[in-house]
């Protein structure tokens, strides 16, 4: 999802473009509130109004009417081409220059004009910089004051304080709507970064929620992984042993007795796979718990595969998650079906160990062993050739807070070791 370009700090701290024109306030337009659009009609009506005043006064004081009314005219005129020429993009400040010699030609035509003075201030504020709007209506007012001694030799102190107020109150009335406009562009900017922040947090929560999809998916496909390899690949690897000590056996009562054991393995694996498809524990884990689950696992392995094996414990075995039960009994298929497969062991002892903090379940053989000081690094040769079973399951331990361990040389037997810690967990299936 894409987000619109919002401007930064920097951006937002430039002082900004003064377009001409008796609009006055740069970005007004863009304001949603009427306050600025009120005060730019306010300005217009305000300078019409004087105008009306100005002629009025001008022709009853003896001014040429003709000459009056044409300069009045062109004044106004230049003031209303004040909104498309900014648009043409002629300076404001220009714009202002002349409208200000053209006020100058009104007052030589009629003292009276001086009244048009008050909109040339408010316009100076909004135009020009502080320093030089000041400094202009400066020189109005000069004009202004100095007008009644021209014409009059005199002057009084009325006439000078009024115009000095009135120019500080157009300047401040000025100044003060430039700054409400900006703070309502200011404000827009906020809003459309907010709007924008809002759209870029809804993109990035939605490429989380994809990542942990993903992540959800890789580590399903990993859990499935090993399931299969612990439980129906083991299976699958059992079947084809006593299928292969079927084929070899010539005493018919052993291979019946085989047959049985196939029929057996097979229905078990046949569970199984259902009990993986479903996300269920294991098979073993329905009746008993752990210690039970760990009693028909050793047994059926010492029955299918001659091997005298027992299962020891040691300690009081506390209450576990499922998910500790599951993963101590796939560690111990997975080690029994190891030591079918390639230790040629004449026994197997399967301990059971339990304590306040931690329970362990350790394999022992006696079998042929192998060079076991690689064997978390060493990458299997091919698909057949064993190894991945020992990774996975200590991965599945460590992702648990547990680890595996496992000791073995050539001809010394192999010793294998799992352990999870032991949480805080309510018989009725919570971890407190």
């Amino acid at each position: 999802m894409s987000t619109p370009a919002v401007p930064g700090p920097a951006a937002r701290q430039t002082r900004h473009t003064r377009p001409a024109g008796p609009v006055g306030v740069p970005g007004e337009e863009t304001v949603a509130g009427g306050t600025a659009r009120w005060l730019r009609w306010g300005q217009h009506a305000l300078l019409a109004a004087l105008a009306v005043v100005c002629l009025t006064r001008a022709v009853a004081a003896g001014a040429h009417p003709a000459a009056e009314v044409g300069a009045l005219l062109v004044f106004v005129a230049w003031y209303l081409a004040g909104i498309p020429v900014a648009r043409r993009g002629v300076s404001g400040p220009v714009w202002f220059v002349v409208l200000t010699l053209l006020w100058g030609v009104l007052v030589l035509v009629s003292p009276e004009n001086v009244w048009l003075a008050f909109p040339l201030w408010l316009l100076a504020g909004h135009l020009l910089p502080l320093a030089h709007g000041v400094l202009i209506s400066a020189v109005v007012l000069v004009v202004v004051v100095a007008e009644p001694v021209r014409q009059a030799g005199t002057t009084t102190f009325a006439a000078v304080i009024g115009p000095f107020i009135g120019m500080v109150v157009a300047l401040g009335i000025s100044r003060a709507q430039m700054a409400l406009v900006r703070d309502g562009i200011e404000r827009q900017r906020l809003i459309a970064s907010l709007y924008a922040a809002q759209e870029e947090t809804a993109a990035l929560t939605d490429e989380l929620a994809r990542v942990q999809r993903a992540a959800g998916a890789t580590s399903e496909r990993t859990r499935l992984s090993r399931d299969i390899h612990d439980g129906i690949a083991q299976g699958f690897s059992s079947i084809l042993l006593l299928a292969r000590a079927a084929r070899g056996e010539d005493d018919p009562a052993r291979v019946r007795e085989l047959l049985v054991h196939l029929e057996s393995s097979a229905a078990e694996g046949l569970e199984e796979s259902r009990r993986v498809v479903g996300a269920l524990a294991p098979a073993d884990l329905d009746e008993g718990g752990l210690l039970a689950a760990l009693h028909r696992v050793t047994d059926r392995f010492a029955t299918e595969s001659g091997v005298s094996a027992r299962l020891v414990t040691t300690g009081a075995v506390p209450p576990v998650p499922t998910t500790t039960e599951v993963a101590l009994v796939r560690c111990v298929q997975g080690a029994l079906a190891n030591v079918r497969a390639h230790a040629r062991a004449g026994s197997v002892v399967v301990s059971l160990d339990g304590s306040a903090e931690v329970v362990r379940v350790d394999v022992v053989d006696d079998g042929q062993g192998f060079d076991s000081t690689d064997w978390t690094t060493r990458a299997p040769r091919s698909a057949g050739d064993g190894g991945y079973g020992l990774r996975a399951t200590r991965a599945r331990l460590r992702e648990l807070g547990g680890g595996l361990a496992l000791e073995s040389a050539p001809g010394e037997g192999t010793a294998l070791s799992a352990w999870l810690p032991v949480q805080s967990y309510s018989p009725d299936g919570g971890i407190r």
